[in-house]
């Protein structure tokens, strides 16, 4: 792929002089984990929960409620974290609520936390859609918006003011959206007195999936020394047997610090050294990480141990951290016509997905992501889309172990409204790149960044926003292809000069020509053409599918029927393979299983194009998509599953 010229990066220069809010951010965004330096603590399980029910939504800051215990302000029920609270209980008015909802819970901090001066504490959030601010001890420590990244503060001072009393954290999270959040939306008044009530309103959405709320993601507390390794990067590359390493560390609270660098195979071995906060290490018989189905070893990765010291003066330590980053060696490169991962085409055969379950609905849940990642190597799917927004940093860890090919999206779906095109929401949504790829930049599983579904791209504000959008995203990262999905042929005049792959959404004999699948091989086959035509890019089909009832059957096939799923997805394939040895280089179904909307007249309890129900049983679709993956991975040279 090509890297950003001087124009590029003077214009994203250029760019934060315009936007005041679009600088830097402070500090790494390590994920935490436990060495002989660093502990966590998670503060997952029941918290203390009320909805701020007021007309204005306005009367928890009015009252200041996080001033005192919530008990004390009125009634609270028990909520699950990390959960979406909208499932929870059986009162619709929560359901669907908008507006601030308030958590709190009270925890003992350790003893020796507190006592070490040279122990910092650390509040994180893994994600709380949509804004949020948090106080510990009735004191504000930081607000975030964005609903699916996660954010977090230095406590130490706070919980030392008060050792002996338990460290009672507050969180008030607001999911309203707003033209200039992402997603977008807008929030609507009805007036008519003779129909609504005074102060009715509703939230207006364009996307397609519920908008769950609450604390989505863990909750921690975890330490690091004083003087600690805030923020690591690495890129990676090789040439024949030999790999290279290249890396960059951060070190926070102090100065005259010594970094020792190892780099350990998964066995524990020893393959290279280094010191000093740059560099790189030369990797012998070098082990390269692969996709699911492309090798016989996929996934592999290398341990790379950043050990730091700081000392007042040469030979005497003051103190030490450890952090340890998973890496895995690979390459990625696209030509006009390939996807190349170590030099090698690689194929997309995957799915879309999304964070819905039962109950849950957006909440991270261990059983429900190891039964999917079952359920993804048994179809012989080699990746997926994080639709429509950034995933948790766990999936991701799982994607690099597995060998899960994964297309990172932000939460850029539903911007219909030329008003959502202005400064200040382009402002906002660099930042969120921002956070998403220093979130994410380490993982060999992400192999591109999406920074946007579906969007009003023929209006004319938007080759200005998608042309600055995507030009910041390869200066923050010169080493990933960057795209934003598309459903229409028109909509990448604005922006499908500056993507490097191209990716289509289209839904051929269902949203349009209801029915008649006869007509999908000349209308796909034309999409894909003028496509090509025009910009020269490879593409991927990252999404079609048809909405099949489990259970409903006709033949001849009928809309919503389980046949006509799979002959839609049949007629879908037939094109792909007539494509596939030019410029196609990939399909992901929508969608790997059925999912939760808002209540409409088009949607029966959801979304129902889900190969797999919601409940993760297979619909038919699942048995043909499974033999068609594991044929493609087949012809790569992989076995057939038993």
């Amino acid at each position: 792929m090509s890297v950003p010229g001087s124009f590029s990066v003077l214009r994203v220069l250029w760019l934060l002089s315009v936007f005041g809010t679009v600088l830097p951010l402070d500090g790494g965004m390590l994920f935490p984990q436990e060495s002989s330096f660093r502990e966590v603590k998670e503060l997952n399980g029941l918290w203390d929960f009320r909805a701020d029910g007021s007309p204005n939504r306005n009367e928890g800051f009015e009252k200041a409620w996080y001033k005192r215990r919530l008990t004390e302000t009125g009634p609270v029920i028990e909520m699950p974290v990390p959960a979406s609270y909208n499932d929870i209980t059986q009162d619709p008015t929560l359901r669907d609520f908008i507006g601030w909802v308030w958590y709190e819970r009270e925890v003992f901090v350790p003893a020796r936390w507190i006592s070490d001066e040279g122990t910092r504490v650390v509040l994180r959030v893994g994600s709380a859609h949509y804004y949020s601010i948090v106080w510990v001890n009735g004191e504000k420590v930081t607000e975030h918006e964005g609903g699916h990244l996660p954010f977090e503060a230095e406590i130490s001072s706070l919980i030392r003011k008060e050792p002996t009393k338990p460290c009672r954290i507050t969180i008030a999270v607001n999911n309203t959206l707003t033209l200039e959040t992402l997603p977008p939306g807008t929030i609507q008044y009805m007036n008519d007195s003779s129909r609504y009530p005074d102060g009715f309103f509703v939230q207006n959405i364009d996307f397609d999936f519920f908008n769950y709320a609450g604390i989505h993601r863990s909750v921690l507390l975890y330490t690091t020394p004083k003087v600690h390794v805030d923020d690591i990067s690495v890129e990676t590359n090789f040439m024949d047997n030999t790999g290279l390493v290249r890396y960059k560390v951060s070190v926070q609270g102090g100065f005259n610090n010594t970094l020792n660098i190892t780099l350990m195979d998964k066995d524990g071995h020893f393959v290279a050294s280094s010191t000093g906060s740059s560099g790189g290490l030369k990797v012998v018989d070098v082990k390269l990480w692969w996709p699911y189905l492309m090798h016989e070893n996929p996934g592999y990765l290398y341990s790379m141990k950043v050990r730091q010291h700081a000392h007042r003066h040469v030979g005497v330590f003051l103190q030490c951290d450890v952090y340890t980053l998973p890496v895995g060696i690979r390459t990625i490169n696209v030509t006009n016509t390939q996807f190349l991962i170590n030099n090698k085409p690689f194929y997309f055969h995957g799915v879309n997905k999304h964070e819905d379950s039962d109950i849950r609905g957006r909440g991270f849940d261990w059983p429900l992501i190891v039964k999917d990642f079952n359920l993804m190597k048994w179809l012989g799917v080699n990746s997926f889309r994080t639709s429509h927004y950034p995933y948790a940093e766990e999936i991701l860890q799982m994607c690099d172990r597995h060998g899960i090919v994964v297309i990172d999206e932000c939460p850029g779906v539903g911007i219909k409204d030329i008003r959502s095109f202005r400064n200040a929401s382009l402002s906002h949504h660099l930042v969120v790149m921002d956070e998403l790829v220093r979130r994410d930049k380490n993982h060999p599983s992400v192999v591109m960044w999406s920074v946007a579904n579906e969007p009003a791209s023929e209006m004319p504000p938007a080759e200005f926003y998608f042309k600055t959008l995507i030009e910041h995203t390869k200066a923050l990262d010169q080493t990933r292809p960057v795209t934003y999905v598309t459903i229409a042929a028109a909509d990448m005049d604005k922006g499908g000069p500056y993507v490097d792959v191209v990716c289509a959404n289209s839904y051929f004999a269902w949203y349009f020509d209801q029915g008649r699948l006869d007509i999908i091989p000349l209308q796909l086959s034309t999409h894909f053409e003028n496509w090509y035509r025009k910009y020269q890019r490879p593409i991927i089909q990252s999404e079609y599918g048809a909405d099949a009832v489990p259970g409903l059957h006709m033949d001849p096939p009928m809309m919503f029927t389980e046949e006509y799923q799979n002959a839609l997805l049949q007629s879908y394939h037939d094109v792909f393979d007539q494509k596939r040895n030019q410029y196609f280089v990939g399909e992901l179904i929508w969608n790997f299983a059925d999912f939760m909307t808002s209540q409409g007249i088009y949607r029966v309890v959801g979304n129902k194009k889900g190969i797999f129900t919601r409940q993760r049983q297979p619909k038919a679709a699942a048995f043909l998509l499974r033999k068609r993956y594991w044929r493609l991975a087949n012809e790569t040279g992989r076995l057939l599953p038993d």
